[in-house]
């Protein structure tokens, strides 16, 4: 089998078959294929994408490149969830506490921030001490005696999709619906998992910013969840502006222990608290959508979801204190508050700018391998939808580097947009796709 035979086929549209994808598979994991030729595949599925069994196989093969977790030993029911990311974008640190203070248990792989997007492990990591990346032996004993754990993705997990993902985005191909699930299923599915959620973003700092293509998105990787044997269910939401209030990695901790302790509820509590209502209906925790997020709040207010976000940092080799002391977290050398230049309402924010700003800042990364600060940042104290007076404080800035303050400070405040008259705040959760394609 000649991999130019392979590339030329899918140039033309034809269809591989089952043996075929597994060689090319296995055989970039190998490197047996060089980088070439696979950029060379990975534009032929951009342009003439996959049969919906070619995505199958395919799937399948980056499944099956590397280690498959085994959790069958540990009985009851796995559950993650899956963010296809944003600015803000802080859930997983919330609803992972949640729903495996009820019980479940919960494998949770995250990644690492890339663009305006920011990554869980890089938040975890402003916590002092805790470890992200584990050995298969360290995943299961964490899961084991917490009922949850937040790790990366290890050397022998999927490594056909840590090739190919770092390939697809110095090559223009990152955009490809049927690439880009078959990379979030292929991870997800490897962890032994029995139920995912799935948070499809849609909007100005979403990967997807067209709610049309987010939905084909969303369907795509249920389809897929699905037809290997999983429960599946994916949510539409909004991602027009940052989620929540905090935007860096330290300060997004420090948000998600506000909401799991009870003393926070924003956005970004109804998104994580609704994720994790769905996760409890997946599991059979609860019948309805409606009982869960009763069961979400009681474990809220009980403090159970809290302590065992103290319980899995302990375990990861954390420091819990920080969970409450936030002066133990790495401190901003300077903080400067941006006041509101004009009256109005909010009625727009430039999600993505700010991201990328966050970035520009220190807070985020546009190499993969580059280092973060962890304790920069912004606080918006104003989003859309919000009544605004010239003078009111708009945005905080935390800081290490003056010149990179002085260089973000028009810019930032110039990506609130403002209106003469009231605007409703977005909708977060415009629908949910369930298993059966409804």
């Amino acid at each position: 089998m000649q991999v130019y035979d392979l590339i030329r086929k899918k140039r033309n549209g034809g269809t591989l078959s089952e043996e075929e994808i597994k060689f090319f598979i296995q055989g970039y994991a190998d490197e047996d294929i060089p980088d070439y030729q696979a950029a060379a595949m990975a534009m032929a599925i951009f342009f003439q994408g996959l049969a919906d069994e070619e995505l199958m196989t395919w799937t399948q093969a980056m499944i099956h490149s590397g280690e498959v977790m085994d959790l069958s030993d540990i009985e009851g029911y796995k559950v993650d969830k899956h963010s296809t990311g944003g600015v803000g974008d802080k859930p997983s640190l919330i609803l992972a506490p949640i729903v495996a203070a009820a019980g479940l248990w919960v494998p949770m792989i995250s990644g690492r921030g890339l663009g305006h997007t920011g990554g869980t492990l890089d938040k975890l990591e402003s916590i002092p001490g805790f470890q992200v990346q584990l050995s298969s032996e360290k995943f299961r004993d964490v899961l084991r005696s917490c009922g949850m754990v937040l790790g990366g993705q290890t050397e022998n997990l999927v490594p056909a999709d840590r090739k190919l993902y770092a390939l697809r985005d110095v090559t223009a191909t990152v955009d490809s619906i049927p690439l880009i699930s078959s990379s979030i299923m292929s991870k997800k599915l490897a962890e032994g998992i029995d139920g995912l959620v799935l948070d499809v973003k849609f909007g100005r700092g979403a990967f997807m910013t067209e709610v049309d293509k987010a939905r084909e998105l969303a369907k795509t990787l249920v389809s897929i969840g699905s037809r290997m044997g999983k429960q599946v269910v994916a949510l539409l939401t909004d991602m027009n502006q940052p989620l929540g209030s905090h935007i860096g990695n330290s300060l997004e901790v420090i948000e998600s222990c506000e909401i799991l302790q009870g003393r926070l509820n924003n956005d970004v509590a109804e998104l994580s608290f609704r994720l994790a209502a769905e996760m409890l209906v997946l599991g059979g925790v609860s019948s309805s959508l409606d009982d869960a997020l009763v069961k979400v709040d009681e474990l809220i207010q009980s403090g159970a979801a809290f302590r065992k976000f103290q319980e899995v940092v302990v375990a990861q080799g954390g420091d819990p204190r920080a969970l409450e002391d936030y002066e133990r977290f790495p401190q901003a050398k300077g903080v400067a508050v941006l006041p509101a230049t004009q009256d109005g309402f909010i009625s727009g924010i430039s999600c993505e700018r700010v991201g990328r700003l966050a970035v520009q800042l220190g807070a985020g990364r546009e190499k993969v391998g580059e280092p973060v600060d962890p304790a920069v940042g912004f606080i918006l104290h104003k989003k859309m939808g919000d009544e605004v007076k010239a003078g009111d404080h708009l945005v905080t800035v935390y800081y290490n580097d003056e010149d990179k303050a002085d260089q973000i400070r028009q810019p930032l405040l110039a990506c609130f947009e403002f209106a003469q008259t009231p605007v409703s705040p977005p909708t977060i959760v415009l629908e949910s796709i369930q298993g059966d394609g409804t």
